[in-house]
């Protein structure tokens, strides 16, 4: 299988000396094309760091990281949000939609920073909508929307630039059990047709749908968990 994701002695520090805090303490992490991984951990364990560098929102201190075949630590700001647009589709617990874009147009908006075509944007967009199941949803404001609807908004766009990586921040937090077990029965949909997952959450039921479930210990893999 080709990695996605390949890190070595991956560590992340905030602060210095005295103040230093070591949020990463040596990450080897290796995901597949295709897979579908949940990382686990209670809160302040490193995982929201480890999924900030895998997004490549943030560098680690130390250590390497390729993405999708390519070395990425130690690129500056502006070659990292070129590969982000690229390769990485994010989906958060708060959506984070323009409340006053249209749906297809907040679907559009990966691509429009890609530089994608206005005729193929449109063409795109509608066809991910159809892929989460709301595509009659393409000319609403998110506010009428309810919150499933709205995250899947928020899959779609993220789909828009077919990423190799989806990334994927507590996407039910903010849901009522039913959508949100609606929304895992969609990753689990996208998983089949090939994409590559990552879930980031501290609730084991909803790890236990992935594939694979890797567990971050005060800034590192729990090797005996991962076993």
């Amino acid at each position: 299988m080709t990695a996605i994701i390949e890190t070595s002695g991956l560590t992340k520090v905030f602060g210095s000396n005295g103040a230093a805090v070591h949020a990463l303490r040596g990450i080897d992490l290796r995901v597949d094309r295709g897979e579908f991984v949940a990382l686990i951990g209670p809160s302040g364990s490193g995982k929201s760091t480890l999924m900030a560098i895998l997004g490549c929102l943030d560098k680690p201190s130390a250590g390497t990281y390729a993405l999708d075949g390519r070395r990425v630590e130690n690129l500056s700001g502006r070659e990292l949000a070129e590969i982000r647009n690229e390769k990485v589709g994010f989906v958060f617990q708060q959506y984070n939609l323009l409340p006053k874009a249209s749906v297809v147009r907040n679907v559009e908006l990966p691509m429009l920073y890609a530089g994608v075509g206005r005729k193929e944007r449109r063409r795109r967009a509608q066809e991910m909508l159809e892929r989460v199941g709301i595509p009659e949803k393409a000319k609403v404001l998110p506010a009428a929307l309810s919150g499933g609807q709205r995250q899947r908004v928020a899959i779609a766009r993220a789909l828009a630039n077919q990423p190799a990586l989806l990334l994927a921040d507590e996407p039910t937090g903010a849901l009522d059990q039913k959508t949100g077990h609606e929304v895992l029965d969609l990753f689990r949909d996208l998983h089949r047709q090939g994409n590559t997952i990552i879930i980031v959450t501290h609730d084991l039921s909803i790890a236990a749908t992935a594939q694979r479930q890797v567990e971050i210990m005060d800034g590192l893999i729990n090797v005996e968990a991962a076993a």
